[in-house]
């Protein structure tokens, strides 16, 4: 069995982070999202991994590398834009072969792995298995109906009204048999082939698909909520750990202070993650929070937020759910005039307060 990765999509919702940064590459407790999916893949015992990727290749590229790091062999797959889900497998067919394969969306996260779907599906063997969740507005995925018995009998791409509220989770495995529904399909009104039509097609042309509803934590990492959510989630699993120096502060609950990072006249409550490199100084830092390497955090406070590499945050009253970019320098506004300074990139949002 072989995986596909997908992680060329351009990450609209997160602009403007994935205006220079691949969204499969946004840190959750300082660690990449995509690099979740590819430990999940090497511990489900698969080793040959096709990435699909687009106009972040260079630096998805330069992040993974070989594979080697993870215990994988890693292949390249260059695909022109992002065409659909079906487009991917398309485009992935000489690589593919005839092997069997788990297709993973590169900004999802799941807790738990795939290694247990992974082996149901070794020994069942159906043209394709789905994996679905309950969610509250299933209209902006992939819909599941199913019949009375659990069985798949339709499928709906982000419908207006949905038939049931089972969404399609990234995450599919399918037999060979899928590349010739894939050969056939046409554009749908997105312009896209639909991962959906394809397991339709597999439906229509009499193959067996399995589901398997999860209970367990699953996101889609596409919006700066649920990279929050997510970064949440994984801290309050984390092992406190400091390594860096720590002086004259007070760490209190789950803590990882990095190698080289230092933390001085500071006070901490956990769960947070401070990475190598970076400086906490006369500030507080909340629940929930991710601090990148190389940051530097002066006479601020910090809480349910992610702060990616070399930011720089000083004199700053409070920042709270947010998600500080590379490089990013916060700063206090001057006192004269009262005015608000902006220079902001296309798509980017501001809040600022009433009383400011």
């Amino acid at each position: 069995m072989k995986a596909l990765v997908l992680a060329g999509g351009a990450g609209t919702r997160l602009r403007p982070i994935t205006h220079t940064s691949a969204k499969q590459l946004v840190p959750v407790a300082n660690k990449p999202v995509l690099f979740y999916g590819l430990e999940s893949i090497a511990e489900a015992g698969i080793t040959d991994v096709g990435i699909v990727v687009g106009d972040t290749a260079r630096e998805i590229r330069q992040a993974v590398g070989d594979g080697s790091a993870f215990g994988l062999n890693v292949t390249y797959l260059p695909q022109e834009a992002p065409l659909g889900l079906a487009h991917a497998v398309l485009i992935a067919r000489e690589y593919l072969g005839d092997d069997d394969f788990v297709m993973y969306l590169g900004d999802n996260f799941l807790i738990g792995g795939i290694t247990d779907l992974v082996e149901r599906f070794r020994v069942e063997r159906p043209a394709a298995q789905i994996m679905l969740t309950k969610v509250s507005d299933p209209r902006a995925f992939g819909v599941a109906e199913l019949d009375m018995e659990g069985r798949l009998v339709g499928l709906e791409e982000k419908p207006a009204e949905p038939r049931s509220d089972l969404a399609l989770i990234g995450i599919y495995l399918f037999t060979p048999a899928v590349h010739d529904v894939v050969a056939d399909l046409k554009p749908s009104g997105r312009g896209e082939l639909e991962i959906t039509h394809a397991i339709s097609g597999l439906l229509d042309a009499g193959h067996r698909v399995a589901t398997t509803i999860t209970e367990g934590y699953w996101k889609d990492t596409g919006s700066v909520a649920d990279m929050l959510q997510v970064n949440q989630l994984v801290l309050e699993q984390m092992d406190p750990d400091v390594q860096g120096d720590v002086v004259d502060s007070e760490l209190i609950g789950r803590v990882a202070v990095a190698p080289g990072a230092v933390v001085r006249a500071s006070r901490i409550v956990g769960p947070a993650v401070i990475g190598p490199g970076t400086v906490v100084e006369d500030s507080y830092l909340g629940p929930f929070t991710s601090v990148a390497e190389d940051c530097q955090i002066t006479d601020s406070e910090v809480e349910y937020s992610v702060v990616l590499r070399g930011a720089a945050i000083r004199g700053v009253r409070r920042i709270e759910a947010s998600l500080i970019g590379h490089e990013v320098e916060v700063t206090p506004a001057p006192r004269t005039p009262r005015a608000h300074r902006l220079v902001l990139g296309d798509h980017s949002k501001v809040q600022i307060c009433a009383y400011s």
